[in-house]
C-alpha cells in the first residue's frame, strides 16, 4: 500500500510539473524571424471567425491576423494579434493597430522582422499565436526567451526536490 501512495504521488507531482511546464510555454514570450506575406481583418465572436457556417450569435469584435513565411520553409504562419490590454498575461499591449499598419508596410518591403508571440498555434481549434510585436532584422540578430528559460530550470529545481521529498518519506520509514 505505501508503494502505490508513493507512486501516485510521484504522478501527481510529475503531472502538476507538465502543467506548470506547459504553461510556462504558453505564457511567456517566444521569437521567431520571419517575412511578414500579408496581414487581414477579420470579424469574430464568440465562437471564432464570421462565415455563412458561423452565423454572428452575441457580441463582435475586429482581429487583425498577420501572414509569415519562414525563409527556409514552405509552410506559412498565421498569428493573431489582439490586445492584451490589462488582461492576462499581463503583457499590456494597446497598439494592435499600429503593429498591423507596421506589418503592412513591411509585407510590401519584403523585409526580414522578429515577432514576438505567446501562445500555441492549434490547428484543431483554430487557435492562434498572439503577435506581441515585431522589429526589422538582419541575418545574424535573434533573441531569446531568457525569463522561460529561468523558469524552466526553478520548474526542474523544483521536481527533483518534490520527487527527493517523496522519496524521503517514504525511505525513512521503511
Amino acid at each position: 500500500m505505501r508503494k502505490i501512495i508513493k507512486y501516485f504521488l510521484f504522478l501527481v507531482v510529475i503531472l502538476f510539473h507538465a502543467v506548470l511546464f506547459a504553461g510556462i510555454h504558453f505564457i511567456f514570450p517566444h521569437y521567431e524571424t520571419t517575412y511578414v506575406t500579408g496581414v487581414e481583418v477579420k470579424r469574430v465572436d464568440k465562437d471564432g471567425p464570421i462565415t455563412k457556417a458561423n452565423p454572428a450569435d452575441g457580441p463582435t469584435r475586429d482581429v487583425y491576423y498577420i501572414y509569415t513565411q519562414r525563409s527556409d520553409e514552405d509552410k506559412p504562419m498565421v498569428y493573431r494579434n489582439e490586445d492584451t490590454r490589462w488582461g492576462f498575461p499581463f503583457y499590456f499591449k494597446f497598439g494592435s493597430a499600429d503593429l498591423q499598419a507596421k506589418a503592412s508596410g513591411l509585407a510590401a518591403s519584403h523585409k526580414m522582422v522578429e515577432t514576438k508571440y505567446y501562445g500555441w498555434r492549434l490547428v484543431i481549434f483554430d487557435e492562434y499565436r498572439n503577435m506581441i510585436s515585431m522589429k526589422e532584422v538582419t541575418d545574424g540578430d535573434a533573441s531569446s526567451p531568457i525569463l522561460s528559460y529561468i523558469f524552466y530550470v526553478l520548474g526542474l529545481i523544483t521536481l527533483f526536490l518534490s520527487i527527493q521529498l517523496i522519496r524521503g518519506w517514504f525511505d525513512s520509514e521503511a
